[in-house]
């Protein structure tokens, strides 16, 4: 961790993220409430349902990392193509029917939580490819 810049970064990132999410329209705030997702209904618990799925995924890029450069790899690739594909599919579904209506905070913060998975294993790919230790 010599340049701390992508972890601040990452901190600005989960924050906004959290507060994106807790803040929906009213169609958004009736949709929370009706599929009970308690864990985005106020921002401090937004905030650590973000930050609990950024730290699962720091701790699984860094354990991957001790594994052996060419495994090590080719299963941050694997993880990388399913973020996409995460962000792919968020992308879409808000951008389309009901969740269009659910205000456009809502949909960026929801559309930013895959966009930060990416971001973290895309991060991890590039250390493992760059790095000449092993």
């Amino acid at each position: 961790m010599r340049n701390p810049f992508f972890y601040v970064l990452l901190l600005v990132l989960v924050v906004l993220d959290g507060w994106l999410l807790a803040h929906p329209n009213l169609i958004g705030r009736a949709g929370v409430f009706f599929f009970d997702y308690t864990y985005l209904e106020t921002f401090p618990e937004a905030l650590g349902t973000v930050a609990a799925v950024v730290a699962v995924a720091l701790l699984l890029s860094w354990a991957v990392q001790k594994f052996g450069r060419s495994l090590a790899v080719i299963v941050l690739t694997g993880l990388l193509a399913a973020s996409a594909f995460y962000l792919f599919q968020s992308f879409t579904q808000y951008n389309q029917g009901i969740y269009k209506l659910t205000g456009a905070g809502f949909r960026a913060g929801a559309i930013l939580l895959p966009g930060l998975l990416v971001l973290v294993f895309g991060k991890a790919l590039w250390d493992a490819v760059s790095s000449r230790k092993r």
